[in-house]
């Protein structure tokens, strides 16, 4: 199957898998997310902490405090960071009218907006949520990484699973038994299992990023290898000109050599040719020469 073929399936099965979870959301809490009116602002946001912002004024007013206000909404911000930047890396591909996370991002607004008795049950509220922050901090250091399609996969399960939490305790704070709810948190099975599932999603693509770094760690360090080999290579072919050069000036300085030697022995040969010269030029004149010529 190719590239392209995988990655369609991929984006259709993401798709098919969030769509149910929007269908279960709204089944427990009456509330259609994809179309609640928080979306269109929370799409207007171009940062995470334009997002906080939307949230925090979904608080009741009933229950703002500078003191409660910071404590409620303390665990929404690891989770709003870690859920932005991993909405960002799976792009606008995913065949969604609009991005995941900002379906998530309505959720938490709906589930504060529905926390109107916070001061009461306010601690318990923070407990709850503070097992997800918990989540989601040990994950942001690994949003700066770009996930392989296994784990985009988690990054969907962990959007989920985070759907599902919110879709119950939302359930529950609608009812007016949080308080009671959390205080028998591990009894009740639906909540619990989907923290559990969301703990287990968390260290998982922990480890595939931790895989992924070491990949990355392998990769750089065969490269530097490559690098150091190229460099050794040069300075072989340097060295191997460097003799190269070595040896051509020993055989100019041969030639100079030789050079000098015949020049040597030229200067020889003139001297002796000019002696020989001032030798005849010197000697007494032949009698018969003279004799002749007269």
């Amino acid at each position: 199957m190719s590239a392209v073929a995988s990655t369609s399936e991929s984006h259709s099965n993401f798709v098919s898998i969030f769509n149910a979870a929007l269908e279960t959301y709204k089944s427990k809490t009456k509330k259609d997310l994809a179309s609640h009116p928080l979306l269109p602002h929370l799409q207007s946001c171009d940062s995470a902490g334009a997002i906080l912002t939307v949230l925090r004024e979904q608080i009741p007013a009933s229950s703002q405090s500078q003191n409660s206000d910071d404590r409620l909404t303390r665990w929404v911000a690891p989770t709003v960071n870690v859920l932005y930047s991993f909405s960002a890396t799976l792009g606008s591909g995913v065949g969604l009218a609009f991005p995941p996370a900002n379906v998530i991002f309505a959720g938490i607004g709906v589930l504060l907006s529905a926390a109107k008795d916070a001061s009461a049950s306010q601690d318990k509220f923070i407990e709850l949520f503070n097992r997800i922050e918990r989540f989601f901090g040990r994950l942001e250091i690994y949003t700066g990484i770009t996930p392989t399609t296994a784990m985009t996969d988690v990054i969907i399960e962990i959007m989920v699973e985070v759907l599902t939490v919110l879709a119950i305790a939302t359930k529950e704070v609608k009812r007016g038994r949080l308080k009671k709810y959390i205080k028998k948190l591990t009894g009740n099975r639906d909540i619990e299992d989907s923290l559990d599932r969301l703990d287990k999603l968390t260290q998982e693509e922990a480890r595939m990023a931790s895989a992924e770094l070491l990949k990355m760690a392998h990769i750089i360090r065969g490269d530097v290898q490559d690098v150091r080999s190229d460099v050794q290579d040069v300075r072989s072919d340097v060295q191997d000109v460097g003799n190269n050069v070595k040896g051509v000036d020993d055989r100019v300085q041969a030639i100079s050599s030789d050079v000098k030697h015949i020049s040597s022995d030229v200067r020889e040969v003139n001297r002796i040719q000019l002696r020989d010269s001032l030798l005849r030029w010197l000697s007494p004149s032949d009698p018969s020469i003279s004799h002749n010529i007269a």
